[in-house]
């Protein structure tokens, strides 16, 4: 990966999202802003949670990216008797009558954490340390994981018997928190035709980790004004009630707002996202393309707001 500059490299990362997104759409229609919002945060180094009733291709759609990612993948189907070395791995006594770690499915490039909130929070916290430190610590021993290392959970809105909660340290760890709508009618009757019949999908590698990792720290270097540096932050701080920046709307409907790493990921979705427009630097409406998904599981709303049942898109996209 030789480029003269970011500049000419920044146009080859636009070249690989739209073949990202070609290769993509072969398995999944009508899917294209979510695909967007996957892609912005693989390259942003996030996490993401899917959130959206079974049926819409929340599984599809994380094995199809693992496919054209040329990445290392793993699936973790959470259940409520799952333990935290089902997922970190455990000791195990070798014929040598040695003790040997056993790595388990953490130790891969993309997880995918089905269902998260099936299995108790000893368990949704084996995550915490992995999303964050890019690490695992396991029988005494610190243990690096692969890079690009990238969590794609999902969750079901509507069973809430037998399911846990995602604390709110955990969420945090998801840069993105994505809603999943059902198809439109044009969308459905394309997957009709395609799934039941004899059709089948050659999916090609499109992108090497060692150059998801180069682009990684290539949207890092691209350069931010001053005032989308401020208006990012600013945004940030008006989900905070009682505090200085604080709208009526906030001190209103909401108990708890955003912190710090809101201000952090929106910065970065917003470079993220122009980049992979074809632009060099960010504006104030790449910082609003991201908003959404990054504010949403970050806020919290208080008993008023459930009370006259005001969305939390409402509240953000007045804050905005």
């Amino acid at each position: 990966m030789k480029y003269k500059n970011d500049v000419e490299a920044l146009d080859a990362l636009k070249g690989k999202y739209e073949e990202l997104k070609s290769e993509i759409k072969k398995s999944i229609y009508g899917q294209d802003e979510i695909i967007t919002q996957v892609l912005t945060s693989l390259f942003s180094r996030g996490h993401c949670l899917l959130i959206g009733v079974p049926g819409l291709a929340k599984t599809l759609l994380v094995t199809t990216i693992s496919k054209v990612l040329g990445l290392k993948y793993n699936r973790i189907q959470f259940t409520p008797d799952l333990m935290p070395s089902d997922i970190i791995g455990t000791e195990i006594l070798d014929k040598e009558r040695q003790f040997r770690f056993v790595k388990g499915p953490l130790f891969a490039n993309i997880i995918l954490a089905d269902e998260i909130n099936r299995t108790p929070p000893k368990t949704q916290s084996a995550l915490l340390e992995a999303m964050q430190e890019r690490a695992v610590t396991a029988a005494g021993q610190h243990f690096e994981l692969d890079k690009p290392f990238f969590v794609l959970a999902t969750q079901n809105p509507i069973e809430q018997e037998g399911t846990y909660p995602l604390p709110e340290a955990q969420l945090d760890r998801f840069m993105f928190s994505i809603w999943l709508d059902y198809p439109k009618f044009e969308d459905e009757l394309t997957i009709v035709k395609n799934t039941t019949s004899t059709m089948e999908v050659e999916h090609q590698t499109v992108i090497s980790g060692e150059e998801i990792k180069f682009f990684q720290e290539l949207i890092r270097r691209i350069p931010v004004n001053d005032n989308v540096m401020q208006y990012a932050v600013k945004l940030a701080a008006k989900t905070r009630p009682g505090t200085e920046h604080a709208p009526e709307i906030s001190n209103d409907y909401l108990k708890w707002g955003a912190g710090p790493r809101a201000s952090q990921y929106l910065i970065l979705g917003a470079k993220t996202n122009a980049a992979l427009k074809g632009k060099y630097s960010p504006d104030i409406d790449d910082v609003k393309a991201v908003a959404y998904s990054i504010l949403r599981h970050r806020i919290i709303k208080n008993y008023k707001a459930e009370a006259e049942n005001i969305h939390i898109d409402e509240i953000i996209a007045k804050l905005m």
